[in-house]
């Protein structure tokens, strides 16, 4: 998952339909019925702590901070990876003019090194224009955002029994200040979170400095990695600093190329804050993004090392594959979270 997604920004709170059916609001839904229905240790099954980021629900037009609270109590979850934008926009962050959902088959085809027409190459253009504005906005407005809203953001949360774990807005980059960075981990501490997400930098200095900066706040600093992966990847960023540790992506690891993905679990368990889950078929099979259980990923077996070993990091659903016809987000995170229930047993 690239960064320019954690920059989407969130919008509107109104109704949205979703494969024919109304999504229910906040009101409608009834929140103490979603925590009796999920039991006391809601989605923490065997011990096992299963999340979703929260970048699962990116297609959804409504991405206010009370439509994301539905989305995740609909897939009876109750831990979740934050990106920025629902916190952001509910903090009174400015709302970006770019649409970032439109942008995402140009994206894909960038990052998959194809050929962009003149008219894609012309729209990526004017959107990186608008959107080297927007970062200027959005900079000053960090300097001055109001911490007493991302508690209140973590109180609604919570009162709908949905913890928040880990925290990852565009505020970590090379591309952001100290000054950014010093507003993320704010933000962060103010939500609850454990610790903080974003993509290695491949950056010594860089990873040094969050590492530092972390320390302060009491907070980790969970480094995500795609293709790049390897089992030394993370090394340097783990020796500079006791903050510094793995967002372990498993997916990402097996497409990369890498064997044995739960030795290296059981290697580095003490190091990793959170994993994200995904189910893809190994480098030399493609790499493909898939419908879980179907691809070459270990899921089943990851977790119930997970559960055997009692390790205490968050299992975090990502929804990267394509969505089947006449299905949506929700309800394929469903079915992941109950693909972890049968592995669990």
């Amino acid at each position: 998952m690239k960064n320019k997604t954690s920059r989407r920004q969130f919008i509107g709170m109104a109704s949205t339909l979703i494969g024919g059916s109304m999504l229910a609001s906040h009101e409608s839904f009834g929140i103490p019925n979603f925590i009796n229905n999920l039991g006391k240790s809601g989605s923490t099954i065997k011990g096992v702590r299963l999340g979703v980021i929260t970048y699962s629900f990116r297609d959804l037009p409504d991405q206010s901070a009370e439509a994301t609270l539905d989305y995740i109590r609909q897939c009876g979850i109750t831990n979740i990876e934050l990106m920025g934008g629902p916190a952001e926009s509910f903090a009174g962050a400015p709302k970006n003019p770019v649409d970032f959902r439109t942008m995402l088959p140009i994206w894909r085809k960038r990052q998959q090194k194809e050929e962009l027409t003149e008219e894609e190459k012309k729209t990526l253009a004017d959107v990186e224009a608008k959107n080297k504005v927007y970062r200027e906005e959005m900079a000053a407005w960090r300097q001055k955002a109001p911490m007493s809203k991302f508690e209140e953001f973590a109180k609604m949360y919570k009162k709908a029994g949905v913890e928040i774990y880990a925290f990852k807005p565009d505020a970590f980059s090379m591309q952001n200040t100290d000054a950014d960075i010093d507003y993320g981990l704010r933000a962060a501490k103010a939500l609850g979170a454990s610790h903080i997400t974003l993509e290695h930098p491949g950056n010594d200095a860089h990873t040094l400095k969050l590492g530092k900066a972390a320390e302060k706040y009491k907070l980790k600093v969970g480094y995500h990695g795609h293709e790049q992966q390897t089992p030394t990847f993370w090394d340097t960023a783990l020796g500079q600093s006791p903050a510094n540790s793995l967002n372990l992506d498993l997916g990402h690891f097996v497409a990369a190329g890498n064997t044995n993905p739960l030795d290296f679990v059981k290697l580095k368990h003490d190091r990793i804050v959170s994993m994200h889950m995904k189910d893809r078929k190994t480098k030399a099979n493609g790499g493909d993004n898939l419908p879980w259980g179907t691809g070459e990923t270990p899921l089943a077996n990851a977790l119930r090392l997970m559960r055997d070993n009692k390790y205490t990091f968050p299992a975090t659903i990502e929804l990267e594959y394509k969505i089947p016809e006449g299905s949506n987000p929700i309800d394929e995170v469903k079915k992941c979270l109950e693909f972890c229930k049968t592995a669990l047993g």
